[in-house]
């Protein structure tokens, strides 16, 4: 009898390893399972996936493993095999928005659900093309700022300040046409205003460009007025704005002694005129000032502590006034 319950237990013992082991097994398997369906830690949100046309299955599953988007190659494949008759994906540009599944994943790209959604951005009055590249990079899938610069360098003062709704994928030749076409169009109102002028288009617009960064917003007719009375009598324009495109320098205190007399098209203290071409882009205030400027007998101005405008009609009054509103 006790020869007979030891087989017994050793049977159950023997069993109930197995059962163990078995489930062990189960739970290991759904780990390796659950990590290998699941996104990895580094999943890429925010990124784009370009998939091009006639590249296999294998090499874009590479380049998701290799961009830490999924954990097995070999899985994806198997996924892409299952969503698709053909075993394929579709070529384009995919937004990863989330965190996805190798599963989810290989569902989208067989089926072409690119989640590419319109991006609000917003450029303000008065940046030149370089600090509208930055925006534009902050904002859009890997946008090539430096690209954008060199083609809308060309552009400068013609691309339009408003807020645009692009595509993450744009590229900046089409940035640069849309912002351009917006100049175009917002113009109209006031084209045959600045065909009447004595000044040329060319020159509105450039000094528009300098109205933004001089005044700010604040009394832009007046020193419109003041910046083309200077013009007309001989007398350099003497705008500090103008240094960003010799220097880089924007602000007056940044400004020394040394840089004022260095020689540059765009250093209004040593060379008469406009700059040759526009500093910035100007919105359509600026514009509507350089065409109607306000005439008053002042040749100097200065934006105070206070924020406000205070302005001269000699020099030792401008002086006055920087004694009494800067210092």
């Amino acid at each position: 009898m006790l020869r007979y319950c030891l087989k017994c237990y050793k049977a159950i013992e023997g069993g109930a390893s197995l059962i163990l082991f078995g489930i062990m097994g189960v739970f290991l398997a759904s780990i390796l399972f659950h990590f290998t369906l699941s996104a990895p830690v580094d999943f890429p949100i925010g990124k784009l996936l370009s998939v091009e046309r006639d590249v296999p299955v294998s090499g874009v599953a590479q380049t998701l493993k290799d961009g830490q988007a999924i954990h097995s190659t070999f899985v994806f494949r198997v996924f892409v095999a299952l969503f698709g008759s053909k075993g394929g994906v579709m070529a384009g540009d995919y937004a990863l928005n989330k965190k996805q599944s190798v599963y989810s994943l290989a569902y989208r790209l067989v089926h072409a659900q690119y989640e590419l959604k319109p991006v609000k951005i917003t450029i303000p009055e008065g940046l030149n093309v370089a600090e509208i590249g930055k925006i534009l990079s902050d904002n859009l899938y890997q946008f090539d700022a430096k690209k954008f610069s060199t083609l809308a360098s060309e552009y400068e003062g013609y691309l339009f300040p408003n807020t645009y709704f692009f595509l993450p994928t744009i590229k900046p030749d089409e940035v640069i046409r849309v912002l351009n076409q917006t100049f175009k169009e917002t113009i109209k109102p006031i084209e045959l205003d600045m065909r009447k002028s004595k000044h040329t288009i060319s020159d509105i617009v450039t000094m528009a460009s300098i109205l933004e960064e001089e005044s700010r917003g604040v009394d832009m007719p007046i020193v419109a007025g003041i910046l083309w009375r200077r013009l007309s009598i001989g007398m350099p324009l003497q705008v500090d704005a103008t240094f960003v495109y010799v220097n880089g320098k924007r602000k007056s205190s940044d400004l020394t002694m040394d840089d004022l007399k260095i020689d540059s098209p765009y250093n209004t203290y040593v060379r008469k005129g406009l700059p040759p071409t526009p500093i910035s882009n100007p919105g359509l205030a600026a514009l509507r000032a350089a065409i109607n400027p306000t005439e008053k007998p002042y040749y100097f101005y200065l934006t105070g502590r206070d924020g406000k405008m205070h302005y001269a009609v000699t020099f030792d009054e401008h002086v006055a006034n920087k004694i009494r509103y800067l210092y």
